[in-house]
């Protein structure tokens, strides 16, 4: 017997809606992933009506830019049926079940309810209490209801273990989607597949064979209108925090028992409890660099003489029997030259040289570099002889490239998460023990950086100068992106 899916969007007037999460919706109906009736309702304060709602929602989306079947009128018309709007005021409790009768009245029957909250964080406690006062969160016919919310999960490890704690007194964890849309991009999701598929690679992952290991989560767009939110939270919170901690998990884990949820995020949660506390690591400048990018104070919104970081790379450790003594550098910033995101695995040299000194012969120790963004895929480098010499060695590079290979572009990260949700796969998203072996680890960093100086950068530089000392004595440098030199 089919049942319903109910898609039901908070925040449905916002800009993550109609840039993100219908289409997403959009693409997966073209691609007939749904097996099963769908009807995506809109939840906002708005005095909208439906059509109204559906008129904003198609304005706000370039329709060929989404699927190829999308070029055909048809497939719009059909999705476009199936998005209602109920207008709310998620403060007014009575409106929780207004909303619960308009729900249970369209679905007419059996229906998975998803409820995805794409509101402030201070709301989603309000909103997830409105619906379990009105009933919509209790199973029906056996059926839980799932509920999706966006970071930030708390600011410190207090506020976390506070949410946490009185969200559990309202769903149960299984039901919890906590989203991290790093997590969904295609090239992320195949770090574990990488690693324990190709019998080349794990054998090679650890600290007999790696020498260090650096990522980047590089912008080059600055803040814009979200410097309210930004200036407070800065470039810690709003990435260090979730993204970057999230990449470490997967690349440095352990290989779980199985692809179910819980078994992946048992072993990332391994791997972040391992994270050295940064305020034992001795020297902070030896470990941390936090900038500023010099336009920043002149943004909309940023408070006079804020001292938020826009820019953080610091040196960390996982102390496990995996990677101990191996360095973990990473960074991320705003305003910086390119746009991109990836990971690189640099190994150690060979225990004897028969070529030289490797310093003096233009080549670097092998590396693996996983692309996430914006040209996803995957570079080996390896050394070669050069030709009519004896002993001369050139770094050479495999390349494997998604869209090359599949011959068509890679999901969007919410197409991906949202049909998780809908199927009930929790492996893409953050538990509440991962929320806080986060925060804990980030807070602190928070303390150890306060007593840093804050670097000013050039807009359109790599940021600060003084993030390379922290590679110490080691001979690497910050990987830039393919666009960049």
């Amino acid at each position: 017997m089919s049942k319903i899916i109910q898609i039901v969007i908070f925040g449905a007037s916002g800009d993550l809606t109609a840039r993100k999460l219908i289409p997403a919706l959009f693409h997966s109906f073209c691609n007939e992933f749904f097996t099963d009736p769908i009807q995506i309702v809109g939840v906002a304060r708005r005095p909208w009506d439906q059509e109204t709602f559906q008129q904003q929602v198609k304005s706000k989306i370039d329709l060929s830019l989404l699927n190829p079947k999308s070029s055909s009128k048809c497939y719009w018309t059909q999705f476009i049926q199936k998005i209602s709007y109920f207008q709310i005021d998620l403060s007014d409790e009575h409106k929780y079940l207004q909303l619960a009768d308009y729900l249970r009245e369209i679905a007419d029957g059996t229906c998975q309810r998803i409820f995805y909250l794409a509101i402030k964080p201070d709301l989603f406690l309000p909103t997830v209490t409105g619906l379990s006062k009105a009933g919509l969160l209790e199973k029906k016919d056996g059926i839980p209801a799932r509920v999706v919310i966006e970071k930030p999960f708390g600011n410190n490890l207090a506020s976390a273990k506070k949410l946490n704690l009185e969200l559990s007194n309202l769903i149960n964890e299984k039901q919890l989607y906590r989203i991290d849309h790093y997590l969904g991009k295609e090239t992320v999701q195949n770090i574990l597949a990488f690693r324990f598929r190709n019998a080349f690679v794990d054998p090679l992952w650890n600290q007999r064979y790696v020498k260090l290991v650096q990522i980047s989560v590089c912008e080059s767009s600055l803040v814009g209108e979200r410097a309210g939110y930004y200036d407070r939270s800065g470039a810690l919170r709003d990435m260090v925090q979730n993204h970057l901690l999230q990449l470490i998990a997967l690349v440095a884990m352990e290989a779980p028992s199985s692809l179910e949820g819980d078994a992946i995020r048992n072993e990332k949660v391994k791997v972040l409890e391992s994270l050295r506390c940064p305020t034992t690591m001795g020297k902070p400048e030896q470990h941390v660099v936090r900038g500023q990018y010099n336009e920043y104070l002149s943004e909309k919104g940023v408070d006079k003489g804020s001292t938020t970081e826009n820019y953080i790379a610091c040196r960390t450790y996982i102390d496990n029997w995996r990677w101990g003594g191996v360095p973990f550098v990473i960074r991320t910033g705003k305003g910086l030259r390119d746009r991109f995101t990836s990971i690189t695995i640099h190994f150690v040299m060979p225990p004897h040289n028969l070529f030289g000194s490797w310093q003096y012969k233009q080549t670097q120790p092998n590396n693996i570099t996983l692309r996430i963004q914006p040209q996803e895929g995957i570079d080996i480098s390896f050394d070669v002889k050069e030709p009519s010499s004896p002993q001369t060695m050139r770094s050479a590079k495999l390349s494997f490239e998604y869209e090359e290979f599949f011959e068509h572009p890679t999901p969007d990260a919410y197409q991906r998460l949202l049909q998780d949700v809908i199927l009930g796969d929790q492996s893409l998203f953050i538990r509440s023990d991962e929320v806080e072996a986060c925060w804990m680890w980030a807070d602190s960093l928070r303390n150890m950086m306060n007593s840093q100086p804050l670097y000013n950068y050039e807009t359109g530089s790599w940021g600060p100068d003084r993030s390379n000392t922290l590679f110490g004595d080691e001979a690497f440098s910050w990987v830039v992106s393919v666009n960049s030199t």
